[in-house]
């Protein structure tokens, strides 16, 4: 290491330059980055699948639509239920402020028990805003 002279000639300095050793290092430093493995270890997460259908809220607050199929299956927003969890849907749709509309749209091959049955629940339940779906196309039969 080079010393440097101090104040006088007779006297040496104390301080030792440290460049070298700095330069010495940091290319330690290079060399232990670029040797270091790669890190090839994996950890197993399972990750939820996207459904649609999941991932759309039992309760629409603007509107929620009741479909009865030809089969008598009851449909809530697209999602079979029911009598029970139909009750259930309304009465949280009733508590919502402002209450959102009911769309009810049974098929015409629908039995009309069934029909009569949801409607009964429909009453029950209170709903304020209920509109038929799908009555247009009996215009011009009456």
């Amino acid at each position: 290491m080079a010393m440097s002279a101090g104040r006088g000639d007779d006297q040496p300095m104390m301080d030792m330059n440290t460049t070298p050793l700095i330069d010495v290092m940091l290319v330690l430093l290079i060399m232990f980055i670029i040797t270091i493995p790669i890190q090839t270890h994996a950890v197993k997460v399972d990750l939820p699948i996207n459904d649609p259908n999941q991932n759309k809220p039992l309760i629409d607050p603007q509107k929620n639509k009741i479909v009865i199929q030809p089969d008598g299956v009851v449909l809530w927003n697209g999602a079979p239920t029911d009598p029970a969890t139909l009750q259930q849907y309304l009465t949280q749709t009733t508590q919502l402020n402002p209450e959102p509309e009911l769309h009810f749209q049974p098929d015409p091959a629908a039995r009309y028990e069934k029909v009569d049955q949801i409607l009964a629940i429909i009453k029950r339940s209170n709903v304020s805003k209920l509109g038929f779906i799908g009555n247009e196309q009996y215009r011009n039969d009456f």
